[in-house]
């Protein structure tokens, strides 16, 4: 992650805050409208950083490429980067206190851990995944296990097994590996994937738990058994407040620290917070629709909170792809509400420029699907029960052989 700080402020990327800023709003506060990464120098004598990837430009910075080839190069990926040993790690006994968890908002139920990776190993097949962790004294964590998620799985064969699961948090890792592990990729490919993003290549070490993690910041050492707790309020990714819920105690046994370390907090309902949470799903769009038609870009907007509002660039073939690809968009992320489908010469990343293409190319009564009854996102607060909705897909292409009619008026330069 050091690395990257200093890419992102060669490129003017970089606001540094050296005055004291404390943990407790103020830094979450200064983080929410910029997308510059913020490195505060004295959150109560620690170091932190928040919006390391608030932007796409940022991502594409970690990865070498520009905005526009970023989708279909993460598109092309095949999770076979190479993971190499590198040792192992000896912890020191875990103090939670010692680095700065920050509380975001009023009704928050507490100190929140919001950008810890949990790697997990267990019967040979390791996972990576980020939750929201909930500090609880000096050596627990309470963490939100999505139901049905791979940790959330894992966790259930090892109780069943009469057992704990081994995990390792973390905290302060390069953007790639942290974007690895948001994504969905096939069972225990996240250090793959990530070694791929890398260039190739990353290395981990080993816990004394047998957890294999890469480089970071902060690593806490630990294990899920039965234990639960409330956690929760949280603001979750609308901006709206996530509910109390009973969930798994993480039982922090170690903690290792980089001398000096830089702490990563994430603002939820932030910026970096929908990236990380809506771009792994854009390659995925985009290689569904690539099976219908032509497809050039996607991206989940930022005024959908960056996970339920989404753009889809095309090449048409036929007529009928627009809405072939508004299906194909609804299959490959579930939790999509409604979907834009737009011509080669709209810029997706633009909201005037796609509403331009609703306005001027869009019937209502022939060019929009609804669908009723279906599975959205358990986020969303219109949800119907445990996450039932209604999406809509949006045809906002050119009818084909009446293009000339649709010519944007520019200036030759």
């Amino acid at each position: 992650m050091r690395n990257f700080i200093e890419q992102m402020r060669k490129n003017g990327r970089v606001t540094d805050i050296e005055e004291p800023v404390s943990s407790v709003y103020d830094a979450p506060k200064r983080s929410a409208g910029t997308e510059q990464l913020l490195f505060f120098h004295n959150i109560g004598g620690k170091r932190a950083v928040m919006n390391v990837t608030a932007s796409r430009e940022a991502l594409s910075l970690a990865l070498g490429v520009p905005c526009s080839e970023l989708v279909p190069r993460l598109a092309s990926c095949r999770y076979d980067g190479k993971v190499t040993e590198d040792g192992t790690i000896t912890c020191q006994p875990p103090d939670l206190d010692q680095i700065p968890i920050m509380k975001h908002y009023p009704l928050d139920a507490g100190r929140y851990v919001c950008a810890g990776v949990v790697f997990s190993r267990y019967n040979g097949v390791e996972n990576a995944s980020v939750h929201r962790m909930l500090q609880k004294g000096k050596d627990q964590l309470v963490a939100r296990l999505v139901e049905g998620r791979h940790t959330h799985t894992m966790l259930k064969q090892a109780l069943a097994d009469g057992t704990e699961l081994p995990v390792a948090i973390a905290i302060g890792l390069h953007p790639l590996v942290m974007f690895a592990s948001c994504s969905r990729v096939p069972v225990g490919m996240e250090l793959p994937f990530a070694a791929e993003l890398l260039g190739g290549e990353i290395s981990v070490k080993t816990l004394s738990n047998g957890v294999r993690v890469p480089d970071a910041e902060i690593i806490l050492e630990g294990f899920i058994g039965g234990a639960t707790a409330q956690e929760g309020p949280f603001v979750d990714i609308t901006g709206t407040y996530d509910p109390e819920r009973v969930q798994p105690v993480i039982r922090i046994t170690g903690m290792y620290i980089k001398p000096d370390p830089i702490y990563h907090g994430i603002l939820p309902g932030g910026d970096e917070h929908k990236l990380l949470m809506g771009a792994p799903y854009e390659p995925l769009i985009y290689k569904a629709v690539a099976g219908v038609t032509g497809v050039r870009d996607v991206v989940l907007t930022k005024g959908g909170c960056g996970y339920l509002h989404g753009v889809v660039q095309i090449k048409k073939r036929t007529d009928g792809d627009g809405k072939n690809a508004i299906l194909a968009a609804f299959a490959a992320h579930t939790s999509l509400k409604h979907v834009v489908v737009v011509d080669e010469d709209i810029n997706p990343s633009d909201p005037l420029d796609v509403e331009y293409a609703i306005a001027t190319r869009v019937r209502a009564d022939t060019d929009t699907i609804i669908i009723s009854g279906i599975r959205g996102s358990s986020l969303d607060p219109t949800r119907i029960g445990d996450g039932m909705n209604v999406k809509m897909g949006i045809d906002a292409t050119m009818e084909m052989g009446r293009e000339d009619e649709f010519i944007r008026a520019v200036w030759e330069d």
